[in-house]
């Protein structure tokens, strides 16, 4: 027999979990990009600080303060031909723990010939038995540009917090021209901080970050090998397509690596990173 009581619980807990969706596309005409398109439901907005040389500058918004269990994000995004847009967040993201479900984020990014897209979020730092569930599906046309830059913080070290529990699962899959050029799935279960120790995930980090670039080609790949960093910089490229990776033990030697790999590849940095 069910219990009542459990099942209010249940419908009073789903109703207030936030769902926030952002649907975008752009476009190019007269040398710059404007928003052709802008949808926003729930908890997410978009905002646009101004026009920048190379193109449109987007700053996502979370008015919820943060993502807790059961909360569930969907952003698409289109740069339609010939546009240019910098994506970006006002702060880093938080992931709070969780009660039960996981929080959910669905990220769609297309990016047309001749286009260019920078998604260049601040960081997502997850509390202790925090539970995020972020599939990302990319389509990037033949001649367009790709620069996508996800950072991971596991506790706010600086606050004496780190994540001994939770879960994290995070999925990627980039297409160039329609086909499957880059696919990954991250799972991390259960003791989080045990499974960052080993040599082979993070050897004691606690802060990631990825870096994929299409296209991406030796001159860069070399670039990013000589950059300027702190903790630890990987980074390969084949196929047109170059991945770099970077563990640090602090989070903010963690942005000062990646502000240094986005360097070194020549992609501007958003305001909101250096104001």
């Amino acid at each position: 027999m069910r219990d009542p009581t459990a099942d209010h619980r249940a419908d009073v807990f789903a109703a207030n979990r936030a769902r926030g969706r952002i649907a975008l596309a752009v476009a190019a005409g007269g040398g710059v990009t404007r928003p052709r398109h802008v949808a926003e439901e729930g908890s997410l907005r978009v905002r646009f600080p101004g026009t920048r040389a190379y193109g449109l500058e987007a700053v996502t918004v979370n008015t919820a303060g943060g993502i807790a269990g059961g909360d569930h994000f969907d952003i698409a995004i289109s740069v339609e031909e010939g546009a240019r847009l910098t994506v970006t967040t006002t702060a880093a993201e938080k992931v709070y723990r969780s009660l039960g479900p996981a929080a959910e984020v669905d990220l769609r990014l297309t990016v047309n010939a001749e286009a260019t897209l920078f998604w260049l979020p601040q960081e997502t730092i997850l509390f202790d038995r925090a539970r995020l569930r972020r599939t990302i599906e990319v389509d990037v046309a033949a001649g367009a540009r790709l620069v996508l830059a996800e950072a991971i913080v596991f506790g706010r070290t600086a606050m004496g917090e780190s994540v001994e529990q939770g879960s994290l699962f995070d999925r990627w899959r980039v297409r160039c021209g329609g086909r499957l050029r880059f696919a990954e799935t991250v799972r991390l279960d259960g003791a989080v901080a045990e499974a960052l120790r080993h040599r082979a995930v993070a050897a004691g980090a606690v802060a990631v970050a990825t870096v994929l670039m299409q296209p991406g080609d030796e001159t860069a790949l070399a670039a990013v090998r000589a950059a300027d960093v702190r903790g630890e910089v990987a980074a390969s490229a084949w196929n047109g397509l170059l991945v770099a990776r970077i563990v640090a033990k602090e989070a903010m030697w963690l942005r000062h690596d990646l502000t240094a790999v986005l360097f070194a590849v020549g992609v501007p940095l958003p305001r909101l990173w250096v104001n």
